[in-house]
This record gives structure tokens, sequence and C-alpha cells, in this order.
């Protein structure tokens, strides 16, 4: 027994000494962005502070040579609240979401650009991408697809119009919880959430809550707002809106398919050179005739350019006219995706790149 004491105070020494090695590490790598902020702030050039395709970088490489027991995922949010920290010495970035606090797009933005940063939560998704706009926040993050649902219509109709570029995108696992501030399941009579996420929820809903009504709001951190006001009302929200909003978890990740996942996209005023491991967004119409869609995807076929998503949506302007939109692998600025689209250009009524941005990284 003894021996075994003596074992646990040599070990948990030997952490003390390391604790204090990592403090002065990343005290070091902060005292390194402080000096490139002010490198930055002296050259008189817009700069930019926050590069994506760099930190894609640093979180890649963390993966690759990451040699446990951490796990991956784990290693990975440690560097990313490392650099967020760092980054903020240098300049704040203020990031603005679909609010309020608690949503899943909230979390995006946190997982995508660490908790060092300035939020700023809009009503909707147009104000997210007018506050970005505006520069009253550096960027935004809004969602734009779900594993089981599809496109969020809102955000793809919004980029025809926007300015902005995508610059990076967020995947994030969704588990939805049945939150109130009641203590019964039995005394819940309306339930609040996004629209999507009652889809989401919609066989688990109809078994087990087939007596209460069902009401979509804004967001889930609405819905959270709420069911904290009201009673005997749920909401469907992630864990972190059962901290925010004080609410009791009734019932956890009632999601009717596992592996639920939303694909967000960080908007701001240009997209970052290439990294490597880029996805490019576009979206065009194609003109009304027999074959022309056939005529644009063929030719990403013939330059092997592989493409992850396409999605169709009607045009407002003509009834069956179709606006486009596409994913594809490989960076704008890389020769053989810039020919293959000077090619799609000549082939199509109208096309815009929405933006060249790093794949996201798993964790």
């Amino acid at each position: 027994m003894a021996s075994n004491k003596k074992d646990l105070r040599a070990l948990r020494a030997e952490i003390d000494s390391l604790d204090v090695e990592l403090l002065r590490m990343i005290n070091a790598r902060a005292q390194l962005a402080v000096d490139i902020g002010q490198l930055k702030k002296e050259s008189g050039e817009d700069v930019a502070f926050y590069r994506p395709e760099r930190e894609a970088a640093i979180l890649r490489r963390v993966l690759e040579q990451n040699p446990g027991p951490l796990v991956a995922a784990e290693a990975v949010r440690l560097m990313r609240e490392i650099m967020s920290a760092c980054l903020a010495l240098e300049r704040q970035l203020c990031i603005a979401y679909l609010g309020p606090e608690g949503t899943y797009t909230h979390l995006a933005a946190l997982k995508h650009f660490g908790s060092s940063i300035k939020s700023a939560p809009a009503s909707n998704i147009e104000d997210v991408m007018r506050d970005v706009e505006a520069g009253r926040a550096d960027f935004g993050v809004v969602p734009v697809e779900n594993s089981i649902e599809g496109g969020v219509n809102q955000t793809v109709d919004s980029l025809r119009d926007s300015p902005l570029r995508i610059c990076g995108e967020v995947v994030l696992s969704i588990h939805h919880q049945l939150l109130s501030n009641v203590n019964d399941i039995s005394e819940i009579k309306q339930v609040y959430a996004h629209a999507q996420t009652l889809g989401q929820c919609r066989q688990w809903l109809s078994e087990n809550l087939s007596h209460a009504r069902f009401i979509p709001v804004s967001s889930n951190g609405e819905a959270a707002r709420r069911a904290r006001e009201e009673l005997g009302v749920a909401a469907i929200a992630g864990v972190v809106a059962a901290d925010i909003y004080k609410l009791n978890t009734l019932r956890k990740n009632i999601e009717d398919h596992t592996g639920n996942t939303t694909r967000f996209v960080v908007l701001g005023n240009s997209s970052p050179p290439p990294s490597g491991k880029d996805v490019t967004s576009i979206m065009f119409t194609a003109p009304n005739r027999p074959g022309a869609l056939h005529d644009v995807l063929g030719v990403f076929s013939a330059a092997k350019i592989s493409m992850t998503r396409i999605e169709s949506r009607p045009l407002r302007q003509e009834s069956w006219d179709y606006v486009f939109f596409v994913d594809l692998e490989g960076h704008s600025d890389t020769e053989t995706v810039r020919d293959a689209l000077l090619e799609i250009e000549a082939k199509t009524s109208q096309l815009k790149v929405l933006g060249s941005y790093p794949r996201a990284v798993p964790s």
C-alpha cells in the first residue's frame, strides 16, 4: 500500500510539472500571436487576422500526428480553443449566428471559431447576412442542409442575392433533448421547436406525445426560451440550451435517426486561398431546353471533378425554371476547377461562385 501511494504521488508530481510546462508553452504561443498581430497592424495594409486555410491545416496536422491516448476529436477541440484564445489577443472576432443562445447554429459557431469570440445572435438568417454585410460582424454562421430533412431553403434562397462568400463549413452531430420547466412528460401540452427539428423527431413525438400540439418557432433557442417562460410546454433543443435556460431534461436523444447531422456554412467577405482539401460551392441556371443540365454536369465528369451535393430551387421570376446549387471538390483557384467553371459559364444562363473554402475537419 505504501508503495502504491508513493507511485501515485510520483505520477501526480509529474502531472504538476507537465502542467507548468503546458502553461509556459501556451503563453509562448500566445506571445507569438500578439507579435504577429502587432506586425499586421504596423503594416498599414488591410490584412486578414483570421486565416481559415491556415487553421484547417493546423487542425489536420493535429489529426494526423495525435499519438493518443487522447481521442482525435478531443485533441482537435483543445487545439481549436488554444487558437481561438490566441487569435483573440490579435483581434477578437465578432460572429453572427442564428440565435438566440443555445441554438445548434450557436454550437456550430463555437465549434468552428472556439469560445474566445464576441457572439452576435440574430433573429433570422437574413439578419445574420445583413450583420456581416454591414460590418457589424466579421463572419456569420448559418445552417445549409440536414442529413435527414435536406436543404435549409431560407439559407439557399438568401445566398442567391447576397454579396457574401462562403469561407468555411461546420458539420455538427445533432442530438435533440426534450426540455421543460415541469418534471413529468405527462404535463406537456405543447412542444416548441424549429420546423426541421420537429420533422427530425416526428416518429418519437407521435409515439410519446400524441396528445400535445407541436408548434414551429424560429429556432430551438427560441423554443427553449419559451419553455422557460410558459407552464405545461416543452422545447426540443440541444444540451447547451438546458444549461442556458435552466430547464429539466425530460428525455434525451429523441431524434428518429442516428447519424443525424447538420452542415453549416461560414459567411464572410472573401474566400480563403487553397488549403489542399477544399470545397467550391456554385449556383447556376441552365437554359430551358432538353439536355441543358446534362451538358453542365458533363463538364465536371470530363474534368474528373467530384460533386458532393446538388440541389435545385425554383426561380422566383419564372414558373418551372430552376436554379441549381452544387458543391464540388477542389478550389476555384486551381487550374482544373477554374477551367471547368469557365466552360460551364458558357453553357449556363447565370453562374455564381458562392465560395471556395477548406473542407470541415472531422471532429
